[in-house]
């Protein structure tokens, strides 16, 4: 039988989760950040999308080192939570996955077409096309061996950090002091008003970091990973942090805040006003190549997991064929991918966002946060090959943050998620007893 190949060195590793984290989400969540906080103090819900994902990498990178297999989050669950519940854990997990995973897809397939209609005008009819063709165009390049897909991420990886940097670059001529620390004179209230800001623009800066976790998801396929889990998490998020933090400071100190809020276009408008309108059509083509770039980590990570769960009995069996030749999960990227792009047709940007974040959070983040405190409560001998520092703070503080964001969304998002999970445990039990009843 096919097994999947440890081909993705730790280099390989760190371009999968960064292209992963970049995408078009920073580019489009800028703006709604800087209006969501009303002013330059929005550099605070950057930092604490990195203080989340530092916290909750702690968490992965201890996870992933220890139980290394592809599907990432559905083995963990199983191991923390026990051979009952654990079993639910992760077919939920996995359940929701088969959701949510193709509505990260379909955002950055629609922000894709948003971003796409500063080259060209485009109808909306257009922009559903672009983004439904983008998720085929992507599916067409995960068509292949592991060790390709690698090789293709590192030079995604350099081409987002050489336009990220760039963009950083030319802010040092531009750069104004007073536009970028000028605040207003309510800008540190701490009032109700300013937390539910803080927490609406957490979300999206979340939703900017999230994939540094997505080596873990191709556990199986990655080289030492007891040593290269951990390490591709935090070098990830240490380079997407700086970079994401001077991206914002950058925008900032040039474009008035007021003005950067309400822009559709702030990369580009950004690039017209410090080198020019070529220049700035170069850089929407960059940014559309990065967001292709983490379109393809994204779904090449997930593809994984329906895979795992099926392999282990736990979901449909269909997902757990591979490809005859290349060795790769092709039934589970293809649904995934057909879900994406029925998605990338029916819904838009921000709603998007917000459900991808919300939808993940009790069973996925808080789940894995709640059980690896439980588990080395009763395991206390139990050896792990990385133990994450100041343990368990990081995991507490990635509690507290995920609640936080978690009430700080709309009702609807809240009563989703929760509707999602319900669903998918009625799911679980049907299929448990129709199991029993089959092997009667």
């Amino acid at each position: 039988m096919s097994k999947l190949v440890r081909g993705l060195s730790l280099a390989q590793s760190v371009a999968v989760n960064t292209i992963d984290m970049v995408g078009i989400g920073p580019f489009i969540t800028i703006s709604f950040v800087i209006g969501a906080m009303g002013g330059p103090q929005c550099i605070i819900a950057w930092l604490l999308g990195a203080l989340l994902s530092f916290a909750d990498g702690a968490v992965w990178a201890e996870l992933g080192a220890k139980w290394s297999e592809a599907g990432g989050s559905y083995q963990f669950l199983q191991k923390l939570y026990g051979k009952k519940w654990g079993r639910l854990m992760a077919f939920l997990y996995v359940w929701q996955t088969s959701i949510q995973a193709p509505l990260v897809v379909a955002s950055g397939a629609i922000g894709f077409a948003q971003y796409f209609t500063y080259l060209i005008p485009l109808e909306a009819w257009q922009q559903k096309a672009i983004s439904g063709g983008l998720v085929v165009l992507i599916t067409f390049l995960l068509y292949r061996k592991i060790g390709d897909i690698g090789n293709i991420s590192v030079f995604m990886g350099i081409v987002t950090g050489g336009t990220i940097l760039w963009l950083i670059g030319s802010a040092v001529a531009h750069f104004d002091p007073a536009l970028a620390f000028t605040y207003p004179p309510d800008a540190f209230d701490f009032t109700p008003a300013f937390f539910w800001g803080l927490g609406q623009a957490s979300i999206k800066t979340v939703y900017s970091y999230l994939g540094y976790y997505n080596v873990c998801h191709l556990g199986g396929e990655i080289k030492e990973p007891e040593r290269n889990i951990p390490r591709s998490i935090f070098i990830s998020i240490a380079i997407i942090a700086v970079l994401y933090l001077l991206m914002q400071l950058s925008v900032l100190g040039v474009i008035p805040w007021q003005e950067a809020a309400k822009s559709e276009f702030i990369v580009s408008t950004y690039f017209e006003r410090t080198n020019g309108p070529v220049a700035a059509v170069v850089a929407t083509a960059l940014v559309l190549f990065i967001a292709i770039s983490s379109l393809f980590a994204v779904l090449l990570g997930y593809s994984r997991v329906p895979y795992a769960a099926a392999v282990d009995g736990n979901y449909f069996k269909v997902f757990a064929r591979l490809h005859p030749t290349k060795n790769f999960p092709h039934v589970s990227l293809l649904a995934l991918a057909g879900l994406a792009f029925v998605f990338s047709l029916l819904f838009k940007m921000k709603e998007v966002i917000t459900a991808i974040i919300v939808m993940r959070i009790m069973v996925q983040f808080l789940g894995q946060s709640v059980g690896i405190i439980a588990f080395h409560i009763r395991h206390p001998q139990e050896r792990f090959p990385y133990r994450m520092w100041m343990y368990p703070l990081p995991a507490l503080t990635g509690i507290v943050v995920w609640l936080f964001i978690f009430f700080s969304a709309e009702w609807v998002y809240m009563a989703g998620a929760l509707g999602v999970i319900a669903l998918g445990g009625v799911v679980y039990f049907i299929k448990q007893r129709l199991s029993v009843a089959n092997t009667r």
